[in-house]
């Protein structure tokens, strides 16, 4: 079973996402760990789960502000691999910069953020397609970000593009409408119908992942991994069930 843990971080905190209202995340009240301090909220997962590798969103960051360059070395220092989504915006952004000389294990560039096609295919011709995700973006099923750059707000025709064209070999399907509320990804329908287009490329979903059936379904229908977040501190997946 291969799940892709969430941390999602803000203001030096691990924080619980909402919907995508972002006013709203506060640091998580958790039944594993009684920090919100990201190193803590990590060392307590790989204790209790054995995760050694990460998808972190860095919200500050994908709000404007700058990449959190400190949680990150800290958490590689301790053996994480992070997969981080930082809100690059284009291929000349100085955060690309940081996040290479950092050497994270992968960089997520998020439609929500990207600002051109062209600007994905740079990065991936940059660092290389196996460490570049890109992440389609919805909310409530809607694309987010600068669509008309893409020339259509369908995501189907949004990931085929990038896929055919920008060479994206590592796909996140995310709807911000869906994480944190524990009721699905309200994404299968389309995660069925990329994987049987596109039966190469890694297919990671995620946004209201709720219990360990519902992970066995996503991985039943193709996708290679599933993220998660608050099942882990709201005590509905256990050692038990990721061992099944």
């Amino acid at each position: 079973m291969s799940i892709l843990p969430v941390l999602d971080l803000m203001q030096g905190q691990i924080v619980r996402g909402v919907a995508g209202r972002r006013s709203e995340y506060r640091p998580i009240i958790s039944k594993v760990v009684a920090s919100a301090e990201p190193l803590a909220v990590a060392l307590a997962l790989r204790e209790q789960f054995g995760f050694s590798e990460f998808y972190l969103a860095d919200l500050d960051a994908i709000q404007g502000g700058l990449p959190d360059l400190g949680s990150y070395q800290q958490l590689q220092d301790a053996g994480f691999r992070l997969w981080i989504d930082a809100g690059l915006r284009t291929h000349k952004d100085r955060t690309l910069k940081m996040l290479i000389v950092a050497n994270v294990a992968g960089i997520v560039v998020g439609l929500e953020s990207i600002e051109t096609p062209e600007d994905l295919w740079r990065t991936i011709a940059r660092v290389g397609s196996e460490r570049v995700a890109f992440s389609l973006d919805l909310q409530a099923g809607r694309p987010l970000g600068h669509t008309d750059a893409w020339g259509t707000d369908d995501p189907f025709a949004i990931a085929a593009h990038a896929v055919r064209k920008l060479g994206v070999r590592r796909l996140i399907v995310l709807d911000l409408a869906r994480v944190g509320v524990g009721q699905g990804t309200g994404t299968e329908e389309l995660c069925v119908r990329l994987k049987g287009a596109f039966p190469e490329v890694r297919l990671i979903a995620g946004g209201g992942v709720g219990s360990i059936e519902e992970v066995r379904r996503l991985e039943q229908s193709g996708i290679e991994q599933v993220l998660v977040a608050s099942a882990f501190h709201d005590g509905r997946f256990t050692r038990v069930d990721l061992a099944g």
